[in-house]
């Protein structure tokens, strides 16, 4: 089995999780840059893991991520980031995708449940009106505090600047 899907290998991922389905495997699906792995990321992937069989993660590819974040993300190219993932142990497979958002492949591999992070609502994920009207279920992982890339990059800046002063 592959486990890292580029944009132009999204029908591979497609199959893969037909099958799975087909077997009676439940699929779950998160996303996001994932540029510095931190607590916050590794609580979200063994929560997300524990709601299915199967757990596939999107990640934002390097333009992706620029584009949402600035020029000075990611960290990590995106093969880098997607490897990192699967190395954690939770992830079955990882899809990088290049939209501004992960509506395009949640609807192509219409997870039975689609998990996000504590910043965000119901009302707000993309994706959650779809899998719910496919019969799945949309969950939000409570928000770990003082986890999150862009402070933990800030934070970095920060003791730098210090030393170097």
């Amino acid at each position: 089995m592959k486990n890292i899907y580029k944009i132009s290998e999204w029908t591979q991922l497609q199959a893969l999780v037909r099958e799975w389905k087909e077997s009676g495997k439940q699929i779950v699906f998160s996303n996001g840059c994932f540029d510095v792995l931190h607590p916050g990321h590794t609580a979200l992937l063994d929560f997300a893991r524990k709601q299915g069989d199967r757990l596939i993660i999107g990640i934002n590819s390097d333009r992706g991520v620029r584009a949402l974040k600035g020029e000075n993300r990611p960290v990590y190219p995106e093969m880098i980031r997607a490897k990192t993932l699967l190395a954690c142990g939770n992830v079955d497979a990882v899809v990088i995708f290049d939209e501004a958002t992960p509506l395009k492949i949640v609807g192509a591999l219409m997870p039975d449940v689609l998990v996000k992070g504590g910043d965000y609502r119901l009302e707000t994920i993309v994706g959650a009106r779809e899998v719910l009207a496919n019969g799945g279920k949309v969950l939000v992982f409570p928000r770990i505090p003082g986890h999150s890339t862009s402070k933990l990059l800030s934070d970095m800046r920060k003791k730098h600047e210090t030393k170097q002063a």
